[in-house]
């Protein structure tokens, strides 16, 4: 029974790292590849330390295998966050059929500076500008 168990992690595994793969090679732009990279990477990683637990049933091997799962799920996403806007600041082109940025709006490729749209608001965290003295020279 275990084996097959582990039979279906491992193959589930493996199916989902080949998505990720047929993604990175087919999907139009750095958005949509980082989306395939890390969703189906993710969850074919997971899937296969969920095999190899089951696999050597040994306490150890399970700590090992749950602590590499909490480590991809927590760093997965912020990794391909920082790669997809690092990407979009160097000025990587979206693909044509791209129908939302939400940056443009708000980036300025000149100073590479990113404003958050509330800057001006009553919500604005921004301490406002001190009032010059009259007396300070």
């Amino acid at each position: 029974m275990i084996e097959i168990i582990v039979s279906v992690l491992l193959l589930a595994g493996a199916a989902f790292m080949l998505l990720a793969a047929v993604g990175i090679l087919r999907l139009p732009d750095l958005p949509t590849r980082m989306h395939a990279s890390t969703k189906a990477g993710a969850m074919g990683a997971m899937f296969t330390m969920g095999g190899v637990a089951f696999y050597f049933a040994d306490s150890i091997v399970f700590a090992r295998a749950f602590a590499i799962v909490v480590f991809i799920l927590i760093t997965s996403p912020i990794a391909a966050h920082v790669i997809g806007r690092a990407g979009y600041f160097t000025g990587t082109t979206l693909w044509d059929g791209t129908v939302k940025d939400e940056l443009r709006e708000n980036y300025d490729a000149e100073t590479h500076k990113l404003s958050s749209g509330y800057e001006g608001s009553p919500e604005s965290v921004t301490p406002p500008p001190e009032p010059e003295s009259p007396e300070d020279p």
